[in-house]
């Protein structure tokens, strides 16, 4: 994989970033999209900014990339509860458009990160396996489903090899505080403050915490493994309660959280853990980092 230039759709988010510094430091070239760039390069990555639909910044970057790593998505599922529009005009609008380029493009390596803790909804077996069908909850978890659809599509008429990855919920060092997403880093942000962290509910929905080392990891190795195709689920595979989860992150941090408790949301999946047994057999990744591992690295980086 060395020798071969890797473009990162969407790449100067959480993900894309602890991703590019992988690629980066293993000597790969690695080139970013992103609308919310500056233009550059910068310790060894070389960004572009610019929206993925717009071929005329997207024909020259995959002329120079065999392998891409699509992570681009403009919504959270709270923000697009109510309007299933976004999910349309900010996602799958400019996801077509890099379709067509891609299309012309030619076939090529595509990995493309979707959601495994959102697209099962609530599945009838646990954990949940890839031969479970996609049952959204939210319009964001719909969008994501259309999404591999649509990769599948083009990766059938291309005849290229598309592995999709369905990542648990992400979290550790370098993720950004957002509004309604991304609870590990949230909790943590309240420890800091000596505030409330709030919570949807009873507090008892089951979740898979995937820290980002691993999901990187995972990253990697469908990228060293082009003929390694399909769908796959990448986490933990260990169930943790919110509730759990603050009481573990209070044991790191040494502080207390209170929890203020609201009203359940529809768009709130009840229990989700994922099996990624396949993912193990096909490229031998599995998770290993620890959830109070995870929190305390995320922990010393917010202190530092």
């Amino acid at each position: 994989m060395r020798s071969e230039s890797v473009l990162l759709v969407g790449g100067a988010g959480f993900i894309g970033q602890a991703l590019a510094r992988r690629l980066a430091a293993a000597g790969v070239a690695v080139q970013v999209l992103s609308r919310r760039v500056e233009p550059g390069l910068r310790a060894g990555i070389e960004y572009h900014r610019g929206c993925q639909s717009d071929a005329a910044v997207v024909a020259p970057l995959l002329a120079r990339c065999a392998l891409v790593v699509h992570l681009a998505s403009a919504t959270t599922p709270g923000r697009s509860a109510h309007v299933p529009q976004l999910e349309v005009t900010e996602n799958l609008v400019p996801l077509a458009g890099f379709l067509e380029a891609l299309a012309e493009a030619g076939p090529r390596r595509v990995v493309f990160l979707s959601s495994g803790g959102a697209i099962y909804g609530n599945p009838a077996v646990l954990p949940a396996s890839e031969e479970q069908p996609p049952r959204p909850l939210s319009y964001h978890a719909a969008g994501k489903a259309a999404a591999e659809d649509f990769f599948r599509a083009w990766a059938q008429r291309a005849g290229a090899a598309l592995a999709i990855l369905r990542p648990s919920n992400v979290y550790g060092p370098g993720q950004p505080l957002q509004a309604g997403f991304g609870f590990v880093r949230t909790v943590l942000e309240r420890a800091r403050a000596g505030q409330a962290v709030d919570v949807w509910g009873d507090g008892r929905q089951v979740r898979d915490f995937l820290y980002i080392d691993d999901l990187v990891d995972a990253c990697l190795r469908l990228l060293a493994a082009p003929e390694v195709a399909g769908t796959f689920n990448a986490g933990a595979g260990v169930g943790t309660t919110l509730l759990d989860l603050v009481r573990l992150a209070e044991q790191v941090t040494g502080r207390s959280i209170p929890v203020t408790r609201h009203p359940g949301r529809g768009i709130d999946v009840d229990a989700i853990w994922l099996d990624s047994s396949r993912l193990h057999a096909a490229t031998g990744w599995c998770a290993h980092t620890s959830l109070a591992d995870g929190i305390a690295r995320t922990w010393d980086a917010l202190a530092h």
